[in-house]
């Protein structure tokens, strides 16, 4: 079972770590408490894989959110005023070009905060109260650490495809 959901498992740990080794980490506390709590699963509807790999999901992103709480306590339910970043608005649309290993990559340098917000709200359809209660923050603080996330991760995806535009180009 560890083996037929790595793959699936790992993409959602890898959008809530900052590295490799830490998103291992949350999969592998994942499925510990997954072992342990196999004989509480029940199935939600009649397509029981679905509904275990939903099952499954809920599992990996609540054991990433307390991971986070408990290895970045600090950064993780502040804001972060001082990251906000203002961005011209160009005519060019490089975004449309930007392929889902680099969004991930951007994301996972976002600050936990920023992070686990943008990955709860626009990835996984948590809504702002959810999302509040889980992790312990106000509802406004959830807003506005969503608002601020993808300022951020738009400004990370501009750097990286100049990045990637420059070595192209040279």
């Amino acid at each position: 079972m560890y083996d037929s959901f790595f793959a699936y498992g790992m993409s959602i740990c890898a959008r809530y770590s900052k590295r490799e080794e830490e998103a291992l980490e949350i999969f592998n506390d994942s499925f510990l408490k997954i072992f342990k709590e196999i004989n509480r699963f029940k199935p939600s509807y009649s397509d029981e894989l679905s509904s275990f790999k939903g099952w499954i999901r809920k599992i990996i992103i609540y054991t990433a959110i307390d991971h986070n709480r408990k290895y970045n306590k600090h950064n993780f339910t502040t804001e972060l005023e001082k990251s906000v970043v203002y961005l011209p608005v160009e005519e060019e649309d490089a975004f449309g070009m930007i392929s889902y290993d680099e969004i991930i990559r951007a994301i996972r340098e976002l600050s936990p905060a920023y992070r686990a917000v943008i990955n709860l709200f626009i990835i996984d359809g948590f809504s702002h109260e959810e999302i509040a209660k889980h992790l312990q923050i106000a509802v406004g603080t959830s807003k506005s650490n969503l608002s601020k996330a993808r300022l951020q991760l738009q400004k990370l995806l501009k750097n990286n495809n100049k990045i990637l535009i420059a070595k192209n180009v040279g």
